[in-house]
């Protein structure tokens, strides 16, 4: 559960005054373990007692966030197990910090609540991108410094390609082939080298924002 000894370099929170941590990579990265353990790190230190995390649907959010191999509630020791609680969209963990479920399909459920930190998982593939991420960050506005890691496969929309003009936002980049040891062999051998070398690999295996 040592996730600074774990991780790699890509996968930890860059140091420094920084508001958005935009993670950019291709499938099976290990992004949203990163988001993930990023969250928690946050909320074991104390620093964030308020969480949004938002995914694409309900479904991603529980499937993903929540449940996955790399949710919170796989990633989280025995001793700080968060309590989920679906119907209401919850997570509390045993020092009070609580997180709320999000998704894109209704952006207006962010508004009114307050957050001093938030994970948004696969905002490329959104359904409303620019007015659930706007009511997100207009709604970290608690705590001494509210923080949100973005973690995506990228794809050519105007919000990608905004925060990577943002000065306010640290890119990380990465790509499938740095998480190959945990990741099956016959995925790289059938179904990435198919996209090697191909428009579609640069942007779901190299993490490239294309045009």
């Amino acid at each position: 559960y040592c996730w600074q000894a774990w991780g790699r370099p890509s996968q930890l929170a860059p140091p420094g005054d920084w508001l958005i941590w935009l993670l950019l990579a291709g499938r099976g990265c290990g992004k949203s373990r990163a988001g993930a353990e990023f969250i928690r790190t946050e909320v074991e230190s104390g620093r964030a007692r308020r969480i949004c995390h938002v995914a694409k649907t309900p479904a991603d959010v529980r499937d993903v966030m929540v449940e996955g191999d790399a949710g919170f509630l796989h990633i989280s020791p025995p001793w700080n197990m968060p309590v989920y609680e679906p119907t209401k969209r919850r997570l509390t963990w045993p020092n009070g910090a609580m997180a709320l479920a999000f998704s894109s399909h209704e952006p207006d459920q962010l508004r009114g609540p307050e957050f001093d930190a938030a994970w948004a998982d696969e905002i490329g593939a959104w359904a409303y991108p620019s007015e659930t991420w706007d009511n997100m960050m207009l709604a970290l506005r608690a705590g001494q410094h509210p923080r949100v890691v973005a973690t995506t496969t990228p794809r050519p929309i105007k919000l990608l390609r905004d925060l990577l003009s943002n000065p306010h936002a640290i890119v990380t980049r990465g790509t499938t082939y740095e998480n190959r040891k945990n990741l099956a062999e016959s995925f790289y051998q059938q179904v990435v080298s198919r996209y090697e070398g191909t428009t579609r690999g640069r942007q779901e295996i190299y993490g490239e924002l294309l045009d």
